[in-house]
């Protein structure tokens, strides 16, 4: 290619469509905002995945890491943190793909803006020909890169839904960020738990994240009296947000659901339903009062934790054609198979470059991204994706067009819940448990495949 295919992310599925150039002979180029691999995994460094080891590998990157003789893999049936993930994986995979041929990956850099080059949105004339104009912002300062084809891995943790009911900002949440928690925290580091110990902490989000949260506060409210948990939800009752436990095959099932149940109707987590949050305003005492669009009011707030998902950013695709589901922000053609209404990670077909095209030739968006704003993504079928993808752009179209990824025969997310436990993970694994299942209080957890890249 007279141009190097650009990934944008250097996350587990942004590196594994860099391992595909690489096995494939192909030009790349990883643009990473972040200081090295893998960083907004590194953000949640403390969350246990559902998904273990061997559905965390890409298989191409597996190939080069061990061709390359210096790689340890990790037990397969082992269950990492994102953390472990990172440092264990993404940065040894980085490091060996930076020093391939033809191989760039560049940190601190980030992609704000993809066009075609010397042609704007309305031009038609030779956009299909023309490369792919890249503005990037790094070390260098402003530059502008050309590729023959663009691989969007950049995720969506950089975008974390707001508390307001309205997919905005509620007023006064930019104003009041100092008490407010986007993500899981680490309960376990004595800093944020003395942040949140003998306080009153209200969470916002009824899924997977939202459980994990529930049951580290319940522990922290089991060892300070005076810690009190509102759980702010959404729907007019708190219902099946629990999933169905051992008999539960979607994604709020297994120990999790259990666990944080048990925390909901101990006493120690207040729920207040048909909340959907106004505003958010500092009494005189310093404190938050948070008020719902249907008048209800909680008050004497100390910190908010805000768990109700991630949306893409699509600002830096102005200037190219996409073709998106107008709910999800998915790519369209999968948007009825990942709909969280409707389905669960595990029930989702394998798709490659065809379901990921974009209007704009030579365009995919991959990984999480590619999932819009439904929540339920796995690693194993993002590394399909770029799998597809990369063999499509280097004109294989046969191997574009196989199906290979194959889904363990028990499912996947077996065995989060039990992972300080071994015997409960192996007892839970022989019961086949499904995609995006139990999990444990310590470390939190999160749906994962669920990645940001």
């Amino acid at each position: 290619m007279q141009h190097p295919v650009v990934i944008i992310g250097a996350g587990p599925i942004g590196l594994a469509a860099a391992a595909n150039a690489a096995e494939r002979g192909m030009d790349f180029v990883v643009l990473e905002a972040g200081p090295d691999a893998g960083a907004a995994v590194g953000e949640w460094a403390h969350v246990r995945l559902f998904s273990s080891w061997f559905e965390l590998i890409d298989p191409a990157a597996r190939r080069l890491l061990e061709a390359a003789g210096t790689w340890v893999a990790p037990e397969s049936g082992a269950y990492p943190t994102g953390g472990e993930w990172r440092t264990a994986y993404l940065q040894p995979l980085a490091d060996l793909l930076a020093t391939t041929n033809g191989g760039d990956i560049r940190y601190d850099t980030r992609a704000i803006g993809v066009g075609r080059a010397g042609r704007d949105l309305m031009v038609d004339s030779g956009r299909d020909s023309d490369p792919f104009a890249i503005h990037v912002d790094g070390p260098a300062g402003r530059e502008r890169l050309l590729a023959s084809a663009v691989v969007d891995a950049s995720g969506t943790w950089t975008r974390p839904n707001p508390l307001g009911a309205d997919g905005y900002p509620a007023l006064g949440e930019i104003e009041n960020a100092a008490r407010i928690t986007y993500g899981i925290p680490d309960f376990r580091d004595p800093v944020v738990a003395a942040r949140h110990a003998g306080k009153h902490v209200a969470v916002a989000g009824k899924g997977a994240s939202a459980q994990g949260v529930l049951v580290g506060l319940a522990k922290l409210a089991g060892d300070d009296a005076g810690t009190r948990v509102s759980w702010l939800l959404r729907r007019p009752s708190v219902g099946d947000a629990f999933g169905g436990g051992d008999n539960d095959q979607l994604e709020q099932r297994g120990k999790l659901g259990q666990d944080a149940k048990a925390a909901a109707t101990s006493g120690l987590v207040t729920n207040v339903t048909q909340f959907r949050t106004e505003s958010v305003t500092a009494q005189a005492d310093g404190r938050l009062r948070i008020t719902s669009i249907n008048g209800q009011e909680l008050s004497d707030v100390d910190e908010v934790i805000v768990v109700t998902g991630f949306r893409p950013d699509f600002g830096f695709l102005s200037e190219v054609r996409l073709d998106l589901d107008p709910a999800l922000g998915a790519a369209r053609i999968l948007a009825d198979q990942i709909h969280p209404d409707h389905h669960s990670c595990g029930d989702v077909a394998p798709h490659g470059y065809k379901e990921l095209a974009q209007p704009e030739q030579g365009l995919y968006l991959v990984g999480m991204k590619s999932y819009g704003r439904a929540p339920s993504f796995l690693a194993m079928t993002g590394y399909e994706q770029v799998r597809s993808v990369l063999a499509a752009l280097d004109g294989d179209f046969d191997a574009a067009g196989r199906v290979e990824l194959v889904l363990p025969d028990t499912g996947v997310c077996n065995g989060a819940g039990a992972f300080d436990d071994p015997d409960a993970s192996a007892a839970l694994a022989s019961t086949g448990g499904g995609c995006c299942g139990p999990a444990a209080a310590e470390p939190q957890l999160v749906t994962l495949g669920r990645t940001s890249e």
